[in-house]
């Protein structure tokens, strides 16, 4: 299935799989549903993802590379996925 998200920054074959498999096919879809609840869609369909994950479909959605989201930017995005930073 066509879609844009394989071209988008930071997503590669297997998180667009992942999107696409809980209905999130496109960068529009993503943008409406957000990285955090795009993150708990896919960790609640059973697939083994890493906060990597969630960072990687929050710097695509504001264009930047995941590594360049500053650590308390990080922070909140794991407070509201209900993960904890140690």
């Amino acid at each position: 299935m066509a879609t844009d998200l394989i071209e988008t920054k930071n997503l590669g074959k297997t998180s667009v799989q992942w999107l696409n498999a809980v209905g999130i096919r496109t960068l529009e879809q993503l943008h409406e549903v957000g990285s955090v609840a795009a993150y708990c869609k896919v960790r609640d369909r059973g697939f083994k993802v890493s906060k990597v994950l969630l960072y990687a479909m929050e710097g695509a959605l504001i264009g930047a590379h995941w590594n360049e989201l500053d650590n308390d930017y990080k922070q909140r995005l794991l407070t509201e996925v209900g993960l904890h930073q140690g």
